[in-house]
Protein backbone atom coordinates (compact mmCIF):
# COMPACT_ATOMS: atom_id res chain seq x y z
CA UNK A 1 0.00 0.00 0.00
CA UNK A 2 1.22 3.50 -0.80
CA UNK A 3 0.84 6.54 1.47
CA UNK A 4 -2.80 7.54 1.77
CA UNK A 5 -4.03 4.36 0.09
CA UNK A 6 -6.37 2.15 2.08
CA UNK A 7 -9.20 -0.22 1.44
CA UNK A 8 -12.67 1.20 1.95
CA UNK A 9 -16.02 -0.26 2.90
CA UNK A 10 -18.58 1.07 0.41
CA UNK A 11 -22.36 0.71 0.35
CA UNK A 12 -24.63 1.33 -2.64
CA UNK A 13 -28.20 1.36 -1.33
CA UNK A 14 -31.63 2.85 -2.03
CA UNK A 15 -34.80 2.04 -3.92
CA UNK A 16 -33.49 3.13 -7.31
CA UNK A 17 -32.08 0.98 -10.09
CA UNK A 18 -28.34 1.02 -10.55
CA UNK A 19 -26.76 -0.22 -7.34
CA UNK A 20 -25.20 -3.27 -8.99
CA UNK A 21 -24.30 -1.22 -12.06
CA UNK A 22 -22.46 1.34 -9.92
CA UNK A 23 -20.64 -1.37 -7.98
CA UNK A 24 -19.68 -3.22 -11.18
CA UNK A 25 -18.28 0.06 -12.48
CA UNK A 26 -15.89 0.09 -9.51
CA UNK A 27 -14.95 -3.54 -10.19
CA UNK A 28 -14.22 -2.84 -13.86
CA UNK A 29 -12.21 0.26 -12.92
CA UNK A 30 -10.07 -1.87 -10.56
CA UNK A 31 -9.67 -4.54 -13.25
CA UNK A 32 -8.40 -1.83 -15.58
CA UNK A 33 -5.61 -1.13 -13.10
CA UNK A 34 -4.65 -4.81 -13.15
CA UNK A 35 -6.17 -5.73 -9.79
CA UNK A 36 -7.86 -9.04 -9.01
CA UNK A 37 -11.53 -8.74 -8.03
CA UNK A 38 -14.31 -11.01 -6.84
CA UNK A 39 -18.08 -10.63 -7.12
CA UNK A 40 -20.49 -12.72 -5.06
CA UNK A 41 -24.15 -12.31 -5.97
CA UNK A 42 -26.40 -13.21 -3.04
CA UNK A 43 -29.83 -13.21 -4.74
CA UNK A 44 -29.31 -13.19 -8.47
CA UNK A 45 -29.20 -16.51 -10.28
CA UNK A 46 -29.62 -15.45 -13.90
CA UNK A 47 -26.87 -17.05 -15.94
CA UNK A 48 -27.67 -14.77 -18.90
CA UNK A 49 -26.69 -11.38 -17.45
CA UNK A 50 -24.25 -9.26 -19.38
CA UNK A 51 -22.01 -8.82 -16.35
CA UNK A 52 -21.70 -12.60 -15.89
CA UNK A 53 -20.97 -13.14 -19.60
CA UNK A 54 -18.29 -10.43 -19.47
CA UNK A 55 -16.85 -11.85 -16.25
CA UNK A 56 -16.33 -15.23 -17.94
CA UNK A 57 -13.93 -13.49 -20.33
CA UNK A 58 -11.90 -12.02 -17.47
CA UNK A 59 -11.03 -15.18 -15.55
CA UNK A 60 -8.72 -15.45 -13.58
CA UNK A 61 -8.47 -11.70 -12.88
CA UNK A 62 -12.17 -11.63 -12.00
CA UNK A 63 -13.95 -14.34 -10.05
CA UNK A 64 -17.75 -14.10 -10.32
CA UNK A 65 -20.00 -16.37 -8.26
CA UNK A 66 -23.79 -16.51 -8.06
CA UNK A 67 -24.80 -18.18 -4.81
CA UNK A 68 -28.36 -16.88 -4.96
CA UNK A 69 -31.40 -18.91 -5.91
CA UNK A 70 -33.12 -16.01 -7.69
CA UNK A 71 -35.76 -13.58 -6.57
CA UNK A 72 -37.25 -14.65 -3.26
CA UNK A 73 -40.81 -13.69 -4.22
CA UNK A 74 -40.98 -16.18 -7.11
CA UNK A 75 -41.46 -19.17 -4.76
CA UNK A 76 -39.34 -21.47 -6.94
CA UNK A 77 -37.25 -22.20 -3.85
CA UNK A 78 -38.08 -22.43 -0.16
CA UNK A 79 -37.01 -19.82 2.37
CA UNK A 80 -34.56 -22.37 3.75
CA UNK A 81 -32.99 -22.92 0.30
CA UNK A 82 -32.54 -19.15 -0.06
CA UNK A 83 -31.04 -18.93 3.45
CA UNK A 84 -28.58 -21.78 2.78
CA UNK A 85 -27.55 -20.17 -0.52
CA UNK A 86 -26.95 -16.84 1.21
CA UNK A 87 -24.91 -18.55 3.92
CA UNK A 88 -22.81 -20.12 1.16
CA UNK A 89 -22.15 -16.59 -0.08
CA UNK A 90 -21.11 -15.50 3.42
CA UNK A 91 -18.71 -18.46 3.63
CA UNK A 92 -17.19 -17.61 0.25
CA UNK A 93 -16.80 -13.98 1.32
CA UNK A 94 -15.07 -15.03 4.56
CA UNK A 95 -12.67 -17.19 2.57
CA UNK A 96 -11.93 -14.38 0.11
CA UNK A 97 -11.30 -11.95 2.95
CA UNK A 98 -9.00 -14.44 4.69
CA UNK A 99 -6.99 -15.02 1.48
CA UNK A 100 -6.75 -11.28 0.81
CA UNK A 101 -5.89 -11.88 -2.86
CA UNK A 102 -8.37 -9.47 -4.41
CA UNK A 103 -8.38 -5.68 -4.36
CA UNK A 104 -12.18 -5.40 -4.61
CA UNK A 105 -14.73 -7.80 -3.14
CA UNK A 106 -18.30 -7.02 -4.18
CA UNK A 107 -21.13 -8.58 -2.16
CA UNK A 108 -24.02 -7.88 -4.51
CA UNK A 109 -27.51 -7.80 -2.94
CA UNK A 110 -26.22 -8.79 0.49
CA UNK A 111 -28.36 -6.01 1.98
CA UNK A 112 -31.45 -7.51 0.34
CA UNK A 113 -30.43 -10.84 1.88
CA UNK A 114 -30.19 -9.07 5.24
CA UNK A 115 -33.65 -7.57 4.80
CA UNK A 116 -35.07 -11.04 4.08
CA UNK A 117 -33.27 -12.54 7.12
CA UNK A 118 -31.12 -14.78 4.91
CA UNK A 119 -27.99 -13.33 6.52
CA UNK A 120 -27.64 -11.53 9.83
CA UNK A 121 -26.29 -8.14 10.79
CA UNK A 122 -23.58 -10.01 12.70
CA UNK A 123 -22.65 -11.89 9.49
CA UNK A 124 -22.13 -8.61 7.67
CA UNK A 125 -20.42 -6.90 10.60
CA UNK A 126 -18.02 -9.86 10.79
CA UNK A 127 -17.22 -9.55 7.08
CA UNK A 128 -16.53 -5.84 7.43
CA UNK A 129 -14.32 -6.50 10.47
CA UNK A 130 -12.36 -9.16 8.56
CA UNK A 131 -11.61 -6.89 5.60
CA UNK A 132 -7.87 -6.61 4.96
CA UNK A 133 -6.52 -3.07 5.17
CA UNK A 134 -5.80 -2.80 1.43
CA UNK A 135 -9.06 -4.37 0.16
CA UNK A 136 -12.17 -2.48 -0.93
CA UNK A 137 -15.38 -4.17 0.25
CA UNK A 138 -18.58 -3.18 -1.55
CA UNK A 139 -22.07 -4.08 -0.33
CA UNK A 140 -25.19 -3.45 -2.39
CA UNK A 141 -28.91 -3.69 -1.86
CA UNK A 142 -31.90 -1.83 -0.57
CA UNK A 143 -32.34 -0.87 3.04
CA UNK A 144 -28.89 -0.25 4.48
CA UNK A 145 -29.48 0.07 8.22
CA UNK A 146 -28.09 2.99 10.22
CA UNK A 147 -25.75 0.52 11.96
CA UNK A 148 -24.27 -0.60 8.63
CA UNK A 149 -24.03 2.97 7.37
CA UNK A 150 -22.01 3.81 10.48
CA UNK A 151 -19.55 0.98 9.69
CA UNK A 152 -19.00 2.09 6.08
CA UNK A 153 -16.49 4.61 4.78
CA UNK A 154 -18.72 5.65 1.87
CA UNK A 155 -22.45 5.27 1.28
CA UNK A 156 -24.27 6.24 -1.90
CA UNK A 157 -28.04 6.28 -1.99
CA UNK A 158 -29.64 5.55 -5.35
CA UNK A 159 -33.21 6.75 -5.54
CA UNK A 160 -35.76 6.17 -8.29
CA UNK A 161 -37.04 9.27 -10.04
CA UNK A 162 -38.66 7.48 -12.97
CA UNK A 163 -38.57 3.82 -13.98
CA UNK A 164 -39.72 2.26 -17.30
CA UNK A 165 -41.44 -0.60 -15.42
CA UNK A 166 -44.01 1.96 -14.24
CA UNK A 167 -44.94 2.46 -17.91
CA UNK A 168 -45.14 -1.29 -18.56
CA UNK A 169 -41.73 -1.52 -20.23
CA UNK A 170 -39.95 -4.78 -19.32
CA UNK A 171 -36.29 -5.11 -18.35
CA UNK A 172 -34.01 -4.48 -21.31
CA UNK A 173 -31.09 -6.72 -22.29
CA UNK A 174 -27.81 -4.85 -22.04
CA UNK A 175 -29.25 -2.19 -19.75
CA UNK A 176 -31.02 -4.07 -16.97
CA UNK A 177 -29.34 -7.48 -17.25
Amino acid sequence: MTDGERGLTVIFTGNGKGKTSAAMGVVFRALGHGYRCMVIQFIKANRETGELKMAERLVPQLEFVQTGKGFTWLKEHSAEEHRLAAQEGVALAKAALAKGECKVLLLDEILYALGKNLVSFDDIKGLISAKPAAMHLILTGRGATPELIALADMVSGIESVKHPYEAGIPAQKGLDF
